[in-house]
């Protein structure tokens, strides 16, 4: 059974209380963030269907959020998750070539992971970076300005911290 420890246990009832009683539908999306986090990176059935009984909400109301939003991972993912813009100014900067380059150098195709669970490429919506295009999310950090030079530099980094 999934259950917070109980330091994210008492994270999620401070959070709850920053909303008025009866508004804690108000908390879910950081404790879907805190759920990601403490159940390996991505939110199965059974730690939605947890979120919801600890918010007193319906499943399906924490599956349409978790759904909707690229920032939640509803399989298991790599330890490094590359987020790769693919909307309109960063295609137009080449973010299409940056993709394929991933594609090719991890040899996976999006949404997959490399068969030794380091690297899963996702591609996703505008990052609200656009003058920094291509770019992607890795963790809680910006790339800009991609090429493949940089992916090249960026999966060593995280080669070289992953070991």
């Amino acid at each position: 059974m999934v259950m917070f420890s109980e330091e994210k246990l008492n994270k999620v009832k401070e959070i709850i209380a920053r909303y008025p009683a009866g508004k804690q539908k108000s908390a879910l999306i950081p404790v879907l963030h805190l759920a990601q986090e403490e159940f390996g990176g991505w939110l199965s059935s059974e730690t939605m269907d947890y979120v919801a009984s600890l918010l007193q909400i319906k499943p399906i109301e924490v599956y349409e959020v978790a759904t909707f939003y690229s920032m939640f991972n509803l399989k298991p993912v790599g330890k490094y998750v590359f987020e790769v813009c693919q909307t309109g100014p960063c295609m137009l900067r080449g973010s299409d070539n940056i993709i394929d380059y991933i594609k090719k150098k991890l040899d996976i195709s999006v949404g997959e992971t490399t068969k030794d669970g380091l690297f899963t490429l996702k591609t996703v919506e505008c990052l609200g970076a656009c003058g920094y295009a291509p770019m992607m999310q890795l963790g809680k950090h910006y790339r800009e300005h991609l090429t493949p030079e940089k992916v090249d530099a960026i999966i060593e980094e995280c080669r070289s911290k992953a070991n």
